[in-house]
């Protein structure tokens, strides 16, 4: 029996043609995603759900969805689809993480002449027949320097065109190498040089814990006097109210945003401020864009269907069915050991480097390096899957280097990720035991045996009497509950490690505490 599919949001005619050629049935039903009891109603005869951002594919659609196999957005977010509750019904949640990226950084780039121009306000005022010339004086922005706030797919665009319009770009990525940087013809500095440095900033990074109103009003201190703000990025990443203060104070020029905290913005603090631009979420509403991801989505869902593979998966690794059995617990213990070391990084990753030892080394290892670099790269990108992260990888510059070997060492088989960066090399291995459970076999050189829990405490130290029953006081005291202890050194009195899975999260003046001991070199809280 031929699959069944559900377009219940506007995609072109020539993605609808596209299942329809491939031998699957396909319902068109554009107008079904916004009523939501219809939805629920009919969602248990489909096997697969083809949405753009419209349909809400709620906890109730999803517990209604009895056949469904896959649910496929045409387009990058994802916030209108509930992928825990999709993950536990074993639903495969893809996206088209990459069909949007020119048109988005053109929008970026209008919103920037827009603003440095008062295009919209003299439109208006030309319109009612005031032809206000001496009021609407722009500035030129030839010469002016263009800081990026994330200089990943997009960001690397707009820094491609606004170089074509003669501007200087400096970038604040942590992601983003010197060697990287040079290639793109962009200067590399740290955001507290950019500030001040800007006339025209513009945020091309996701919305993390790290950069949540990373646009602060103490930011907007650090900014020119006169400086533009652009944000296409996403709502959140600057501080609105801070924003509409300096618009009004006139320490901004102007600023020009397509996204907002809360959407669709009905009313916002930024509404009438002194040459303030807006859109509404237009970043990625062009024809061809929007073409672009409903063919993308159309044939990936067809693949799943038909053949069973996997692309940009946002729950679940690409790998075959007939590897799955084998590569699983392989595929966990890359990520653990990748988010390991992307936690613990806090400088520019130039490159990774992972060995593959007995058996794994015969493996479909680029998965499991895509696992790697999608642990590496989590922290701070989120949103990142074992599709996307190579591509990620790729452009951020990281040299991603793979090496196979024979059996070597204590272990029948293992992984060791090496992460490059600005600073320093970081290694750290890990094996699965017979359990299929993974395990962590060395940090640092340091040998140890751990298995990694949601919650971990990381502690690196010189090796001195006392410090475990110091540690052990501490997180008893403060009601933090040890469910696994695990240490290594390299010599005695020497470097060593202290890894701890915990219950909960370990209070912050708790931690504060650990790092002031004198033997103490660094204190770090995991979580997997």
């Amino acid at each position: 029996m031929a699959p069944k599919v559900l377009i219940s949001d506007k995609l072109s005619p020539a993605a609808v043609q596209i299942f329809k050629d491939r031998g699957i049935e396909a319902d068109f039903l554009p107008e079904v995603g916004k009523d939501k009891a219809k939805l629920a109603e009919i969602i248990g005869q489909y096997d697969g759900l083809a949405i753009r951002s419209a349909t809400k594919v709620t906890e109730k659609i999803i517990a209604a969805a009895d056949n469904l196999k896959v649910i496929g957005r045409a387009g990058i977010g994802v916030d209108n689809v509930d992928i825990p509750q999709a993950t536990a019904r074993g639903i495969i949640v893809m996206n088209t993480p990459f069909g949007n990226a020119i048109t988005t950084a053109e929008h970026a780039i209008s919103m920037m002449m827009s603003v440095a121009r008062q295009i919209p306000a003299a439109d208006a005022s030309t319109q009612a027949g005031k032809w206000e010339k001496s009021r609407f004086m722009g500035r030129e922005l030839t010469g002016k320097t263009l800081g990026l706030i994330g200089c990943g797919n997009i960001g690397s665009i707009v820094a491609d065109r606004a170089i074509g319009l003669r501007m200087k770009v400096i970038a604040f990525d942590p992601f983003l190498t010197p060697e990287r940087a040079r290639a793109l013809g962009v200067e590399k500095v740290e955001l507290d040089e950019l500030l001040p440095r800007a006339d025209v900033i513009t945020l091309h990074t996701p919305l993390t814990d790290k950069t949540r109103n990373i646009i602060n009003a103490e930011a907007i201190a650090k900014m020119r006097t006169g400086a533009y703000l652009i944000n296409c990025a996403r709502g959140g990443l600057a501080d609105e109210a801070a924003v509409r203060a300096a618009l009004d104070e006139g320490k901004l020029g102007g600023a020009a945003f397509d996204v907002f905290v809360e959407e669709p913005a009905r009313e916002n603090v930024l509404f009438g401020a002194p040459n303030f631009v807006s859109t509404p979420h237009l970043g990625a509403s062009t024809s061809e864009a929007q073409e672009n991801v409903a063919l993308q989505v159309a044939e990936q869902m067809c693949d799943y269907l038909l053949e069973g593979a996997v692309r940009n998966a946002l729950n679940m690794p690409s790998i075959s069915a007939e590897e799955a059995p084998q590569l699983a617990p392989f595929v966990r213990l890359a990520e653990q050991l990748g988010s390991f070391a992307g936690q613990l990084t806090e400088s520019g990753i130039e490159g990774l480097r992972i060995e593959y030892s007995g058996a794994v080394a015969q493996m479909n290892v680029q998965a499991l390096t895509a696992a790697a670099i999608t642990g590496l790269l989590t922290p701070l990108l989120q949103t990142v899957n074992m599709v996307s992260a190579p591509i990620l990888a790729k452009e951020r510059g990281i040299k991603v280097e793979e090496i196979r070997r024979e059996k070597e060492g204590a272990y029948d088989t293992y992984i060791r990720l090496t992460v490059m960066t600005e600073r320093q090399d970081r290694s750290v291995a890990g094996t699965v035991f017979a359990d299929g459970k993974p395990r962590i076999i060395q940090v640092k050189g340091i040998n140890m045996e751990a298995e990694l829990g949601p919650h971990m405490l990381y502690i690196t130290n010189d090796d001195k009497p006392g410090f475990i029953g110091h540690l052990g006081m501490e997180l008893g005291g403060s009601g933090v509950n040890i469910a696994t202890f695990n240490l290594g050194r390299l010599s005695a009195g020497g470097d060593a490690i202290c890894l701890v899975e915990v219950d909960g999260e370990v209070p912050a003046d708790v931690m504060a505490r650990l790092e002031s001991v004198s033997h103490v070199k660094q204190v770090k809280s995991l979580r997997f």
